[in-house]
């Protein structure tokens, strides 16, 4: 039977180059994990695919000489094609057992839940390594209706797998997420958005060691 693979804990990278104030994603990126950012999710819904396969690769092969783990948000075919380590998938992308046929056992493959109902539901199934859990609070990045902190508290509760807290986090709000339980977060306009990306990381993962 196949065994879940390890997320790192910490902060989760996600690009987001229209918060970047003209910084390309490589470069936020390349600030992450000067930062120490152990793991990066590549997601853009505005480029062609030729793009960003270009721009994906890139990202890959900065991640790989840094030993960083790279994801590909909803793209299957661009993942694979840049020898990613995982896709993530929302709950109407892809089935998580249609991208592990596709990726095999040795990738990761993360799921967006929002409610109690799909992390149960991801929680059993074992073609999920990790789960989104989210959005937390109101955000910008996001259509979907904030959650709150009942989800978080139910997940860290009864969820025993990996999980990512995001949605509407900032520096101001981090504590709470972190005194909950969470072992894992993204803050995705608030560290891109950053002046100095590789300062914001460093001070947002200082407060995972309190």
């Amino acid at each position: 039977m196949r065994k879940r693979i390890d997320i790192p804990k910490g902060l989760y990278g996600i690009t987001g180059d229209n918060f970047a104030h003209g910084k390309s994603n490589y470069q936020c990126v390349e600030e992450m994990i000067k930062g120490g950012i152990k793991i990066v999710q590549y997601r853009d819904k505005t480029k062609s695919s030729g793009q960003k396969v270009e721009e994906a690769r890139a990202i890959r092969e900065l991640c790989r000489k840094n030993g960083v783990l790279f994801i590909v948000n909803d793209n299957v075919d661009i993942a694979m094609l840049v020898d990613a380590d995982g896709v993530h998938v929302g709950q109407d992308d892809m089935s998580p057992a249609d991208v592990r046929k596709l990726l095999g056992d040795d990738k990761i493959v993360g799921l967006s839940t929002h409610s109690e109902e799909q992390g149960l539901k991801a929680y059993n199934d074992m073609n999920v390594d990790y789960i989104g859990v989210g959005p937390i609070f109101p955000t910008t990045t996001k259509d979907t209706a904030p959650v709150g902190l009942e989800y978080l508290e139910f997940a860290v509760a009864n969820l025993h797998l990996p999980f990512i807290a995001i949605g509407g986090i900032k520096e101001h709000n981090i504590d709470e997420i972190i005194s909950r339980g969470a072992e894992r977060v993204c803050l995705v306009s608030d560290v891109v958005g950053a002046e100095d990306i590789c300062k914001k990381v460093v001070d947002l993962s200082n407060k995972f060691k309190r």
